[in-house]
């Protein structure tokens, strides 16, 4: 992969979170950020899965965005349940 490659999977991976973020129903507890950081990884891992079944990019994005979602879903859990305050 050439750096562009990476740099531009890099934007789609901060846009893949923000859409991860707005499937996932209800109030999320993340923040922002690693919302962003959920999403660069979706657009890896989802890129990869998608591949392996199409490449047209509709079916990419798709998955992205699906597995950003299952992504953000998993870890607002893990995130919510983190006792605040209690040193």
């Amino acid at each position: 992969m050439e750096i562009t490659g990476i740099i531009s999977a890099l934007v789609v991976g901060l846009i893949i979170g923000a859409l991860g973020r707005l499937v996932v129903p209800g109030k999320q507890h993340l923040p922002i950020w690693l919302t962003l950081l959920l999403g660069i990884v979706a657009a890896f891992v989802g890129g990869f899965l998608a591949t392996l079944v199409s490449s047209m990019w509709w079916w990419v994005l798709i998955v992205q965005v699906l597995v950003a979602a299952v992504i953000v879903y998993i870890v607002d859990g893990m995130y919510a349940r983190k006792p605040r305050g209690a040193d």
